[in-house]
């Protein structure tokens, strides 16, 4: 099958997370808060190293249960700091307590954090049909200055792009991809 040029076909991992899960719509609020956490930790490095550690992120998070994140206490946080299958980074830890918090807040407004991210697309997934690779677009950049407004950080433009994108709001496909050509017909 042909895949987007990123899906490294030596990666069996990184195969199964093209074809099953990235680009596809999410309405599960613990799925968000998981991707959503994931790509605030992917900042600076590869998606690779990130999915590789993806299960000990999901056991070392709590199963990226947000209300349990979002009470995590600075001994937590140093135990974190110790665990050698994560990324180890103090400011990353911290921005995912407090966008734990956040992210809760949210829900609480919305009914589900599900509600408030569709609302921007209003419920519509965006399909950029030009073939163009983006970074950003003023979908993300507006995403990512509400959430920077309500107090999440590591929420930047490219990140959220990043994250809307796993999540399925946007759809990005390459046009050379088999998943392009099979969504395009749906």
């Amino acid at each position: 099958m042909d895949r987007c040029s990123w899906a490294d076909p030596k990666d069996p991992l990184y195969l199964v997370y093209h074809d099953t899960e990235w680009g596809i719509p999410s309405h599960d609020d613990r799925h968000l808060f998981e991707m959503l956490i994931l790509e605030s930790f992917q900042a600076g490095l590869s998606w690779a190293c990130i999915l590789h550690k993806r299960e000990h992120f999901r056991e070392a998070f709590d199963g990226f249960d947000p209300e349990l994140v979002s009470r995590f206490t600075e001994d937590r946080v140093e135990l974190l700091m110790q665990n050698k299958g994560i990324v180890r980074n103090r400011r990353k830890i911290y921005a995912a307590i407090g966008n734990a918090a956040v992210f809760l807040t949210i829900r609480d407004e919305f009914g589900s954090f599900s509600d408030y991210l569709w609302q921007f697309t209003k419920g519509e997934i965006i399909r950029y049909e030009d073939g163009v690779i983006r970074t950003t677009s003023p979908l993300s950049d507006t995403i990512s200055k509400d959430l920077k407004a309500r107090g999440m950080t590591f929420v930047g433009s490219t990140i959220i792009y990043s994250y809307l994108q796993a999540v399925g709001v946007i759809d990005d496909h390459e046009p050379c991809c088999a998943l392009y050509h099979r969504r395009k017909e749906s």
